[in-house]
């Protein structure tokens, strides 16, 4: 068994194998959003962005983040750090940004 999860996702120890996981976990976590995005929109009958859609692009950004650090990736370090301002900002805006009234 052990061959054939090495195999599957390329890899030749537990710790890469984990690392691997964590990276796909992350990556679904991102894509989610998405997924989110588009129920939030079909059920508005409209365009809308739930505060969900932002939590999973942080958590899933930082989490790429990090398992491209681990990989010392710079594409996926590049693609990401960005990202995570965005969505931390957007967050903050939603949280404590608002005007009272």
């Amino acid at each position: 068994m052990k061959d054939v999860l090495f195999s599957l996702f390329l890899v030749e120890s537990w710790t890469e194998f984990w690392w691997v996981v964590f990276g796909l976990t992350a990556q679904m976590l991102f894509a989610g959003r998405m997924l989110v995005q588009w129920y939030a929109t079909e059920k508005e009958k409209r365009s809308v962005v739930p505060v969900a859609f932002w939590w999973l692009s942080i958590v899933g950004g930082l989490m790429l983040f990090t398992y491209g650090i681990w990989r010392q990736d710079l594409v996926i370090i590049l693609g990401q750090s960005l990202g995570i301002v965005v969505y931390s900002r957007n967050l903050w805006f939603i949280h404590y940004g608002q005007p009272d009234g």
